[in-house]
């Protein structure tokens, strides 16, 4: 069985995450209390065939019950039913801004009038940060659109998550700020910018006239080599460390030029040397 158990922030996107999970096929089940989730899994794993891909979405709305959580992920190694986490965040000003869109009453604000919101983020986000350290996937929504978010996520659990490390390449541009998920970052705003060619402004690195005059230039040959050769160095070392998940940023200003192009470039890279890799350009839409 495949066991995914979901958790994060208010306002995060579980809800949406389990959607997606539940149109590439997994059976979803929304807050449940931790103290169920081994029970669940051990039903689970005893025969029901069709239900071999399992998520599961647990946190605060729990209240005391979720503090039961650390346990029960030490009971399901205990028994021997492989797991992965899977934590959604985003911002505390985002979080307070989305609660404040919905209307809708925050779980550390329940039955109190005298905590502010975002005082009932930072306490969920103190609650939380044992549960995020351990988490397999980290997707950071700040800035992702509902649509975004499914297709991060479907080319991370379309597969079989248990097979290997997934490499997830993304683009991003530094002015509409950093990836908190990311484990490496790399910043190409070093490298010639097409930006300032009349002609080039308006594509984007999916372009074969931007990625031709990216690729072209001596400075993106000598930093590509010397990029690929750390990343081939580095890779096997996180695959030894037993890591799911490995995100790798490449930023740009804008993101949508030069950080598209080497995006590009090391997830064609990976793909061909076997590893299960994915491709996300957080930016490459925007003005």
């Amino acid at each position: 069985m495949e066991l995914i158990i979901v958790t994060g922030m208010s306002g995060a996107g579980k809800s949406n995450a389990a959607n997606v999970l539940e149109d590439i096929g997994f059976y979803c089940i929304d807050n449940i209390p931790p103290s169920l989730i081994t029970e669940f899994a051990k039903l689970t794993r005893r025969g029901q065939s069709e239900l071999s891909k399992v998520a599961i979405v647990t946190d605060i709305r729990g209240g005391e019950m979720f503090n039961e959580i650390d346990d029960v992920l030490n009971q399901l190694k205990e028994n021997g039913i492989e797991y992965k986490l899977l934590f959604l965040d985003a911002s505390d000003e985002c979080l307070v801004k989305r609660y404040k869109e919905t209307r809708r009453v925050h779980p550390m604000r329940a039955g109190t009038e005298n905590m502010s919101l975002m005082e009932a983020v930072g306490r969920e986000r103190e609650i939380l940060k044992f549960v995020r350290a351990k988490a397999d996937y980290i997707i950071d929504t700040t800035y992702t659109t509902t649509g975004s978010l499914k297709q991060r996520m479907t080319s991370l659990f379309l597969g079989d998550s248990s097979k290997g490390m997934s490499i997830q390449v993304m683009s991003f541009g530094f002015k509409y700020g950093s990836v908190p998920e990311a484990d490496l970052v790399f910043d190409v705003r070093c490298l010639p910018n097409p930006y300032y060619i009349d002609e080039l402004r308006p594509l984007t690195g999916l372009d074969d006239d931007i990625r031709d005059f990216v690729l072209s230039c001596a400075n993106t040959n000598g930093y590509v080599e010397r990029l690929l050769s750390l990343l081939d160095y580095s890779v096997p070392l996180y695959c030894a460390e037993g890591k799911s998940q490995l995100v790798i940023a490449i930023g740009c200003t804008g993101g949508k030029h030069r950080s598209v192009v080497l995006t590009e470039l090391l997830y064609n890279h990976f793909s061909d040397n076997g590893f299960r890799a994915s491709v996300y350009h957080r930016d490459v839409q925007k003005n």
